[in-house]
């Protein structure tokens, strides 16, 4: 169900489409939840960051708790929220270094000093 939903809806094969639209039709939640979920999904493939108030508008007025709480989360950084989905550049190279040095370390860990870890870091491919 789950990657049904965060699907494309062109991609799935017919009878995922089929079997989803039952679904669907029988769990007026999960298609509330699956609107609000491809709205925000077209919103960051598309960059579209200045639709973001009125989708989170729209999560306050659904009775859903979950999305909820994910939109008071939004909210509380909303503008670099709303730049994220707006602008092209990203920290993404940043943050797969960052988990590099995070699997390195995670390695080593309680075995060797900072020292050491240093010299992995620098010296690894």
């Amino acid at each position: 169900m789950t990657r049904w939903i965060l699907s494309r809806p062109e991609t799935l094969t017919e009878i995922e489409q089929l079997r989803l639209k039952a679904v669907l039709a029988n769990c007026p939640e999960l298609d509330a939840l699956t609107g609000h979920v491809r709205s925000f999904a077209q919103m960051l493939t598309e960059r579209q960051g200045e639709r973001l108030p009125q989708w989170l508008d729209a999560v306050r007025q659904d009775d859903r708790p979950s999305l909820h709480t994910l939109a008071a989360g939004i909210d509380r950084d909303r503008d670099a929220v709303i730049a994220g989905l707006t602008l092209p550049w990203n920290s993404g190279v940043v943050e797969g270094h960052v988990n590099r040095i995070k699997m390195l370390k995670r390695q080593m860990f309680g075995r060797a000093s900072f020292a050491l870890l240093r010299k992995r870091v620098l010296l690894a491919p």
